[in-house]
């Protein structure tokens, strides 16, 4: 069975129950923010932000009002993040579920670069065992609560929701009941299912009063991200990446090569401190 949620955007009431409880069931903790003209709170996705109520004003039936919507890592059935991870951080379970190790990461940030959905970030936590830098990367997402529903429970954020605005169930049948929604109250919801079929169909999704356009969910095809012709933009061990010749007399690109050579042997002595830590054997270069 591949499990899936549904958000009824009709019945969301912002109460910021579900990013709560992602937060409390992660032990992620708050952030300091400023007013910054919404109600989104943060603005964004951050790397101890997995789940996010945003608000939008709307019109709906010649009338303005806000219209809800919960982001997070959506789950895709074909996930562009793990076809592009040189180190294997991602992981699709059985269930579907798209879980992380996310201190395997090096920093590369590709899976950031081909995601739909802008959902992968950086926590960057102090290491002064590393060298040219104390810090090291580990990438943070959402995981569908893989610990929960691996024993019997609903995810933390569907949980907490009291409006049953969040659904958790096989993927399959909740299709069967957005469509059912639909054909009952024909002029309570647009006819699209989001997340159904974007991006070649996500475990997410979504039942909407308005366009999904005008809450900012990014439009995207049917297909799958097509990664095969993806070239990497970071240099580390086992990639090459095409570069342009370096004039010796253009001080901005030295530097710039310079700063990428740094930031290579800092992964690289990242990948070594981390094997050191579980007793695999790194050869000489």
């Amino acid at each position: 069975m591949s499990v899936g949620a549904l958000i009824d955007l009709t019945r969301c009431i912002g109460c910021r129950s579900c990013q709560v409880a992602c937060k409390s069931w992660n032990d992620n903790p708050g952030e300091h923010t400023s007013f910054w003209g919404t109600y989104d709170n943060p603005p964004t996705l951050t790397p101890t932000t997995w789940s996010l109520i945003k608000f939008a004003e709307v019109e709906v039936k010649g009338a303005v009002r806000l219209v809800m919507s919960k982001i997070q890592c959506m789950h895709c059935l074909n996930p562009a993040c793990i076809a592009v991870c040189p180190e294997q951080v991602y992981q699709k379970e059985e269930n579907g579920i798209v879980t992380l190790e996310g201190d395997k990461c090096i920093g590369c940030q590709n899976c950031m670069k081909v995601c739909p959905f802008s959902v992968p970030h950086i926590n960057w936590v102090d290491n002064p065992d590393l060298a040219f830098v104390n810090v090291e990367p580990q990438m943070t997402k959402c995981i569908f609560c893989f610990d929960r529903v691996s024993n019997g429970m609903e995810p933390a954020c569907i949980k907490a929701c009291p409006t049953d605005a969040l659904v958790f169930g096989d993927r399959d049948e909740l299709l069967v009941e957005a469509r059912r929604r639909m054909a009952k109250f024909p002029g309570k919801y647009v006819d699209h299912i989001y997340g159904e079929k974007e991006v070649g169909g996500t475990a997410w999704m979504y039942l909407s009063p308005v366009p999904f356009e005008a809450l900012g969910f990014a439009s995207l095809p049917n297909e799958p991200i097509d990664v095969s012709q993806y070239k990497p933009s970071y240099l580390y061990p086992g990639i090459e990446k095409e570069r342009e010749p370096v004039s010796p007399v253009n001080i901005g690109v030295t530097s710039g090569l310079l700063g990428l050579l740094a930031g290579a042997a800092s992964i690289i002595a990242l990948r070594q401190l981390r094997m050191k830590k579980t007793d695999v054997e790194v050869p000489e270069e």
